[in-house]
């Protein structure tokens, strides 16, 4: 990457930390009963693109007594929840301590279905298996002197981690079976703790209350939400909350709070005409100079009608040849087109595009580049720490996650900054140490300009068991 182009991206990367993963806490407090929300994220399988398996319950107990947080079946992409988390769900519940919580989940109809990347087709391609569960009720304790407890009048958090590394059987090769023995980690975790924050929430934005400073989204998971917005809340483009069009796409990034309302950091409108896909690429069409199509798995869409053009969990080439409008995630201004534009789209990436869907053609208007996990292990002797003692400005490298070491012919180059979280290890210095250890970074994925390869730009890297 040129010195001047990676200058700014590292410059971007205290923005980028803070526009796309902030949440400011709530210090709204509750009246009447007790409640807790629920979060889900996924650690990942590096090949898994999607993993669709639905919730149909949600039960937390102690000794004494038990009750749900999600009683309305929930369908859920965790594969799309790679280092990200997103709100489930909300509910009122006694106040206690509970120790431990049990998740149904549907076995047939319908039963949960994998898509992972399969390299050995050019462009690489996506295959799916229909999974078979060897069990679909799991009960798992929280974790030792770390119950939930819901005070009278207050607010929890249930964290889920879907845990497809250890959920996902495979045989000697190391091929997916499509066996599934679910694997779930609990945390109870309040509304201003890091796993707390919920980093994306998108859906079609309802109705507009000015005078109460809110407003009504339509969200993911079959539910509406409100969402509160202050001064300190950061649109995107020109937008305020007057200005958001009923109807409209958008996406919230914030903190839960006691009413079960989202409080926004930042609020981003993806498109005024109802349409819009997101999903990894697959591949770029030219490979180098202003992309003309994209090949990508459509992982999200939303849209009357889109699905019959464009089928969810499908692989689809997009023309992006009229586009000029490009985006980064909960970030927009004139640093934006220096390091993301129409030359700088590159496999791996995660994007949402936006447009307008008319008479069975979906015509791309925008393109926003899009937080996301990545997977694979840290090379050993990688890690270079460029700032002063106990800094974390630096970076590394990780291998074998799919896309992206395909991508980078190799292992790829992480970023990371002193507003990067580190967890299960000490930051940079950590690492240095940590031997060839799992990883999932969660961030931006930019294209090196000089090699052609993505490179990432982190807000968080976990170390996995």
């Amino acid at each position: 990457m040129k010195r001047s182009v990676i200058a700014v991206v590292l410059a971007l990367t205290a923005l980028t930390l803070i526009g796309c993963g902030g949440g400011t806490s709530s210090t709204t407090s509750g009246s009447g009963n007790s409640t807790v929300f629920v979060t889900g994220e996924d650690a990942p399988l590096p090949s898994v693109v999607a993993f669709n398996i639905t919730i149909n319950s949600i039960t937390l107990s102690n000794s004494s007594t038990s009750v749900q947080v999600l009683s309305t079946p929930t369908a859920v992409d965790f594969g799309r929840l790679i280092g990200l988390r997103s709100l489930l769900g909300f509910n009122t519940v006694p106040a206690g301590t509970y120790t431990s919580a049990t998740f149904t989940f549907e076995a047939t109809n319908p039963a949960p279905v994998i898509d992972y990347v399969d390299l050995t087709t050019t462009p690489p391609s996506v295959q799916s298996l229909t999974g078979s569960l060897t069990n679909s009720t799991v009960t798992v304790s929280f974790p030792a002197g770390q119950p939930l407890v819901v005070g009278s009048n207050g607010l929890a958090g249930l964290h889920m981690d879907f845990d497809l590394r250890q959920s996902l059987a495979t045989n000697g090769s190391g091929q997916i079976t499509g066996v599934i023995n679910p694997t779930v980690d609990v945390m109870a975790v309040s509304a201003s703790d890091e796993l707390g924050q919920i980093t994306e929430f998108t859906g079609n934005a309802v109705s507009v209350n000015v005078a109460g400073n809110s407003f009504t989204m339509q969200g993911p998971y079959g539910f509406q939400e409100v969402i509160d917005v202050t001064s300190s809340t950061v649109f995107n483009g020109t937008y305020t909350l007057a200005s958001i069009p009923s109807g409209s796409i958008v996406s919230v990034s914030g903190t839960v709070q006691a009413d079960g309302s989202i409080l926004a950091s930042n609020v981003e409108v993806i498109t005024t005409n109802l349409a819009f896909i997101s999903g990894r690429i697959l591949a770029v069409n030219p490979a180098s100079g202003p992309v003309q199509t994209v090949t990508m798995f459509v992982g999200e869409e939303l849209g009357e009608g889109l699905s019959a053009t464009i089928p969810l969990d499908s692989v689809q080439t997009i023309n992006l040849s009229a586009i000029t409008e490009y985006d980064i995630c909960f970030f927009d201004n004139w640093l934006t087109g220096k390091v993301f534009n129409d030359s700088s789209l590159v496999v791996g990436q995660r994007i949402f595009i936006g447009g307008t869907y008319q008479g069975g053609i979906f015509t791309p208007l925008m393109v926003s580049l899009r937080r996301q996990g990545v997977v694979g292990s840290l090379v050993q002797n990688s890690v270079d720490i460029t700032g002063g003692t106990g800094s974390n400005q630096g970076n590394f490298q990780m291998q074998n996650d799919a896309l992206m070491s395909y991508s980078a012919a190799g292992p790829f180059t992480v970023y990371t900054g002193d507003l990067t979280t580190f967890v299960n290890i000490n930051g940079l210095a950590g690492l240095q140490t940590a031997g060839q250890t799992n990883l999932l970074a969660r961030g931006l994925v930019f294209k090196d300009q000089n090699t052609g390869k993505p490179v990432v730009v982190a807000g968080r890297v976990r170390v996995l068991p």
